[in-house]
């Protein structure tokens, strides 16, 4: 599972509402920066269904267990998985 990052916010005319909650990115973001960029790397037929299998995947996941697969195109750590041990 990624780790938690700030999500950029931009300035409302309305200002920030009472209450408001920060924004978190989604455990799938990265996977879907990987498909975009596979998109400017050479042919999309080629270079596109790789990432876009991994994305799914992690789409279809439940949390804590995304693929561990290391991105194509993106130049960062590979999610790990955080395993839980059983106390007895």
């Amino acid at each position: 599972m990624s780790e938690t990052r700030p999500v950029p916010r931009r300035e409302s005319p309305w200002g920030l509402p009472e209450g408001h909650r920060e924004p978190k990115a989604h455990r799938c973001n990265d996977r879907v920066e990987d498909v975009v960029q596979a998109f400017f790397e050479g042919n999309p037929f080629k270079t596109v269904p790789g990432p876009f299998k991994l994305f799914y995947r992690c789409m279809r996941s439940k949390p804590g267990e995304e693929p561990t697969e290391p991105f194509t195109y993106l130049d960062l750590e590979p999610p790990k998985r955080q395993v839980k041990l059983e106390e007895k």
